[in-house]
């Protein structure tokens, strides 16, 4: 059995605040996976882009893994987490249809 092995994550003052975002606009190419995290409020016509993260297709389903895992944890603690409505349909986190150019 392997050892378990330990990475140290470095974490500045501005990081660790975190930023909020209500929307996610995912693209692909071959060999990338492209998150940008934007935030847009209610009646508004746009939004703004705070991250973008490039990741590889690997990564990026490393990632779709540990977040399933995530949710049913905090489900399985906090209960089941609620879609609502017509905000759950329009507006949110979702692929975008094509690649990226």
């Amino acid at each position: 059995m392997k050892p378990e092995q330990r990475i140290n994550i470095e974490l500045d003052g501005q990081a660790a605040e975190g930023t909020y975002s209500n929307l996610a606009l995912i693209a692909h190419s071959p060999s990338e996976i492209i998150i940008d995290f934007a935030r847009i409020m209610p009646g508004m016509q746009k939004g703004k882009v705070f991250a973008r993260i490039i990741m590889t297709p690997a990564h990026a389903k490393m990632l779709l893994g540990a977040l399933d895992e995530n949710i049913k944890k905090f489900e399985n603690q906090y209960g089941t987490i609620k879609m609502h409505g017509k905000e759950a349909k329009n507006i949110g986190f979702a692929a975008s249809s094509g690649e990226e150019t």
